[in-house]
């Protein structure tokens, strides 16, 4: 099963460093049945990107809680033995959970599949938005916009022989 696990670039760092994406539990993003349903589609590519997009949104929020860290945010591909990532069955229908699953154990950053990591040129949309999601999420529809505009940016694809020169 294809799980994506929002980090940021200090998170990403610290999982080469140690060779595991942990600690556990890990919370990631998949096509689970509630995302399915959501986004009724039944093309298997399509239903990844919604989880590689909800990833991303997981990995704003984790930059608005680092101000230190790089604004970029940080989504890592990786397979996992089907069963490995649960979905909370009583929140698989609430719109803010919607592909959320979690990993009970540590998993080797070996068993990552592609990294996916905002351009340079989105830092300053994404330091935006970063910045306007606590008023987001009182509603402010001004910073929802903003928060939005993040969206705007495709996450670039590496390879995982390239993580020592995105956390260089």
């Amino acid at each position: 099963m294809r799980v994506y696990v929002p980090l940021t670039l200090p998170g990403l760092a610290e999982a080469y460093e140690a060779g595991v994406l942990g600690p556990a539990p890990l919370d990631a993003y998949a096509v689970t049945p509630g995302l399915r349903e959501w986004y009724v589609s039944s093309d298997i590519e399509e239903l990844e990107y919604a989880a590689l997009s909800r990833a991303a949104q997981a990995s704003l929020r984790r930059l608005a809680a680092d101000p230190r860290a790089a604004r970029r945010r940080v989504v890592v591909a990786l397979d996992v033995a089907d069963g490995a990532a649960v979905a909370d069955p009583d929140r698989s229908l609430d719109h803010a959970a919607l592909g959320e699953v979690r990993i009970a154990t540590t998993v080797p950053l070996a068993k990552a599949a592609a990294v996916h990591i905002d351009s340079e040129d989105a830092e300053a949309d994404i330091a935006a938005a970063a910045e306007a999601l606590g008023a987001a999420d009182l509603g402010d529809d001004d910073a929802q916009f903003v928060v939005d505009g993040a969206e705007d940016h495709e996450l670039m694809w590496y390879a995982t022989q390239e993580i020592p020169n995105l956390i260089g």
